[in-house]
């Protein structure tokens, strides 16, 4: 059986920046409790159920906050689940959520830096019995490539227990470089063998997310989902990434999630322009 254990909790180093930083490099993850606000999670909630019961995805009305699915399962690559997430990544909301001034307040500290937000930003819909295609292990700088010191911040918009599907994180095994993948389902569609690595005595860890808590782990970190085991709940949850400005990004980086529409096109109606193209105020390093 492979070793868990809860979280180790990073808020007291928010005024630390050197150690906030060694203990990033110490086991490739951090983890806050009450990071964000509950409002600015509970207004992105809101924007995502709309469109899930838009699209018969989940219950409206008085119910629409449980999050309660109606339809599916659906998961990424159904021809069904497309526009759903077209609907998402045109929310204005939901990328202004990624420049939350406390997420960047925390990664200003770990980079060292001015922080760049790749706009390249991802929502996440898991339904219940659909456990064959929860995310299996992976690393993510496969999928990112420029600088290896890119964290993926990890937000579940809402309460996620464990029985909800929460994620979990390899601790220490960014240390170790790149390891083999092979095919599997779920998001991404590749995993990594782990067993392995907790022979060799690294464990995992977990627990249960409340809402405003917030994960970041190196893109190198060894990361999985767990399975949803509701009978009836949809999980929903937001990735974003971070790097220091000065080191080199990826065009792709620099893309939408999939690259189905263009920037011009995500952008329509939105109110303002704070949040378009943003990265060319920067002098990126691009590779």
């Amino acid at each position: 059986m492979a070793r868990i254990e809860p979280f180790t909790v990073s808020n007291k180093l928010l005024d630390q920046p050197e150690h906030l930083q060694k203990q990033a490099q110490q086991d490739g993850y951090l983890y806050f409790k009450g990071l964000i606000d509950s409002d600015s999670i509970q207004n992105l909630r809101r924007y995502f159920l709309e469109i899930c019961h838009k699209h018969s995805w989940a219950q409206g009305g008085d119910t629409l906050m449980d999050g309660i699915r109606t339809g599916g399962p659906f998961m990424e690559g159904d021809e069904g689940y497309w526009p759903v997430l077209d609907e998402f990544q045109s929310l204005e909301s939901f990328h202004a959520f990624a420049h939350h001034p406390a997420i960047l307040d925390m990664c200003d500290k770990l980079f060292g830096e001015k922080t760049l937000v790749h706009p390249r930003n991802i929502g996440r819909i898991m339904f219940p019995e659909n456990t064959k295609y929860t995310t299996p292990a992976h690393q993510d700088f496969i999928h990112i490539r420029g600088t290896e010191e890119t964290f993926t911040a990890w937000i579940p918009l809402g309460d996620c227990p464990t029985n909800l599907g929460g994620l979990t994180v390899l601790v220490g095994s960014h240390r170790f470089g790149i390891y083999p993948v092979k095919p599997a389902f779920g998001a991404g569609g590749l995993g990594i063998d782990t067993e392995p690595l907790e022979a060799d005595g690294l464990h995992w860890v977990s627990g249960d997310y409340e809402i405003g808590d917030a994960m970041f782990f190196h893109s190198h970190a060894v990361h999985k989902a767990l399975p949803n085991q509701t009978s009836d709940k949809i999980r929903l949850s937001v990735d974003y990434r971070y790097q220091g400005c000065s080191q080199p990004v990826t065009e792709g980086s620099l893309l939408p999630h999939f690259n189905r529409m263009p920037w011009d096109e995500i952008y329509k109606g939105w109110k303002s322009k704070k949040y378009q193209y943003y990265w060319n105020d920067f002098e990126l390093n691009r590779v």
